[in-house]
Parts: C-alpha cells; structure tokens; sequence
C-alpha cells in the first residue's frame, strides 16, 4: 500500500474531489480525517471508510475549528502526515461586478486563508515528525483565467504561487509543498462554474477540453495520491495540471 503508516486530513471531503481523495487514501492505507463544514456529510463518509477514518465539522476559515481539526486528528491517530486543502468556494459564473463583497470574502477565507490556518496547525506537527507533504486543490482557472470567473480565478492564482512560495520556505524541513489544478469536473460545484448547467452549456464546456470530457473525483484522486506517495519525495512546488489538455 502506496501510504501505509501515513496520516491524512482532507478538508471538503463530504462529497466531489474530497469524498474521492479520502476513499483512494484509505484504500492506500493511510488513517484520514474526513473534514468538511457538512459535518453529518463528512461523519456519513467517515463511518463508511470505517476504523481507518474519523470526521470533524469544520469551516476551514475559522481558527478554532482549523486547530480543532488537527487536534482530533493527533489525537486519533497519533500525527499528520500528509495535509490536503481540498474545501473550495466560488462565486456563479457572472460579471466581476455582479459579485457582492460578502461572496468575495468568503471566496478568499476558504480558498486563500484556509492554507494559512492549516500551516499554521500542521506544520508544527510536520516537522516534530521530520517530513510532510500540504497538497492544496487550487484549479486551472489560476493557470488560464476566463471572463465570468475573476475574483474565484485570483484566489486560485493566489493559492497557487502560495504553493511555491510555501514549498522553497519548508523544503529544509523535509516539508514538500504541492497543488492540483483540476479542470472543472462532477462536483457541486459545476453549476456555478458555468453559470447554469445545461446540455448545451456542457458541451461548449467540455469542448475547450482536448480529451473530450469534465474531470471526475478519481483523476483528482489519483493525482492526490501521486503527490503524497513517499516515492514522490523529489517533487515540491509543482502544481499539477489534471485538466485533459485544458491549459495546454
């Protein structure tokens, strides 16, 4: 088993990209903490993962539940290994100034301060343990932005030089520091992505993708595991594009 030994905690992992990691960490050995702010979401995956998952209801905007989070996990299973910013909001698909400021704030709490809360609480762990890996969910939409998506497209670009940013500061600490970039998949939040899910509106979606189709949780999964396999041990600050062709 490719994470054996290994703890892990993914945020958003009631359902989409999150539920997938967390299934695929599992079946790869690894004790996880399914998070996510559908705290009876996260506990319906968690009890179906069985004595290899716990859950928490957390909002990963706000301190207390972040440090709560990676509390009950030391608890649980002993440390934290591997650290997955997974959890992810966005605006509808809309003009820029359509956007109320209440929507951009809560875009950038959960996509951008989220990854400062969780370093906070799991680096300290990561190094009394003497290595790490943080792989952050961020999206090609930080990569090639498109009109109707700006202030979700920014907090993207953000997390992502934070990614590399991250990655060269904790390198001397055995620390390795990654991204995903997902093009849009099956998830809830397709709808919003493209302002309204139709047939139509798929198609035209799905034919700015090369290989023809959305993304689905095992492509980011398997991308996840890649990341956090221990023979993954020579790559830090790379954001992976899982996107079909999307970015090329």
């Amino acid at each position: 088993m490719r994470l054996a030994g290994k703890v892990a905690i993914v945020t958003g992992a009631a359902s989409g990209f999150g539920r997938g990691i967390a299934e695929t960490y599992v079946a790869e050995g690894a004790k996880v903490c399914v998070s996510d702010i559908n705290g009876q979401g996260a506990r319906e995956v968690a009890q179906a993962l069985g004595s290899s998952a716990i859950h928490t209801a957390t909002d990963v905007s706000n301190a207390s539940d972040v440090a709560a989070m990676v509390t009950e996990t030391v608890e649980a299973f002993g440390g934290v290994d591997i650290m997955v910013n997974n959890a992810g909001y966005t605006h509808k698909n809309g003009p820029m100034l359509e956007v109320t400021e209440d929507e951009f704030d809560r875009i950038y709490a959960v996509n951008v301060k989220a990854l400062f809360l969780a370093a906070k609480e799991v680096v300290p762990q990561m190094r009394a343990r003497g290595c790490g890996v943080i792989i952050t969910t961020a999206s090609t939409a930080g990569v090639r932005p498109r009109p109707g998506l700006t202030w979700y497209n920014g907090s993207k670009g953000a997390a992502i030089n934070i990614t590399k940013s991250m990655a060269v500061e904790l390198a001397p600490h055995n620390i390795r520091v990654c991204a995903i970039n997902p093009v849009a998949g099956e998830t809830a939040m397709l709808g919003d992505f493209m302002g309204k899910d139709t047939p139509e509106k798929r198609a035209q979606f799905i034919s700015t993708i090369p290989l023809g189709r959305l993304s689905q949780p095992s492509d980011i999964a398997n991308a996840a595991l890649f990341l956090a396999d221990p023979k993954s041990n020579f790559l830090t600050g790379v954001c992976l594009e899982v996107d079909g062709g999307r970015c090329v």
